[in-house]
């Protein structure tokens, strides 16, 4: 079972935990593909003005599940949360669609 996404943190520091253990560096990594209809779209958007909601959508699914694979991964380490949580945005495009990438990581800790 994952821990709770509600510890999963960018700080440094748990607020009222104190952080006993230190267990590690905890990862995931999403690609998620998008419809060449849907980036062309898209691509219209960035040329008439406007946000793309295709693109952020995207954006924001490939988020949700990195965060919830750090939680399952800390959790299978033992750990009561994650620390100090990044995340890295990439963007591939091919002749039939493009590709956002996205990997998340962070510190797998216990509390004392």
């Amino acid at each position: 079972m994952a821990i709770p996404t509600n510890r999963i943190l960018t700080t440094a520091y748990f607020p009222g935990r104190e952080i006993g253990e230190s267990l590690g560096i905890v990862g995931a990594e999403c690609v998620l593909g998008i419809n060449i209809f849907k980036d062309i779209m898209g691509g219209i958007r960035d040329i008439v003005g406007g946000r793309s909601g295709t693109h952020q959508e995207a954006l924001r699914k490939a988020r949700e599940t990195c965060i919830a694979e750090l939680a399952a991964e800390a959790a299978e380490a033992g750990a009561d949360a994650v620390v100090s949580v990044e995340f890295d945005y990439s963007e591939f495009s091919g002749n039939k669609g493009g590709m956002i990438i996205l990997a998340g990581y962070g510190t797998a800790v216990r509390f004392k």
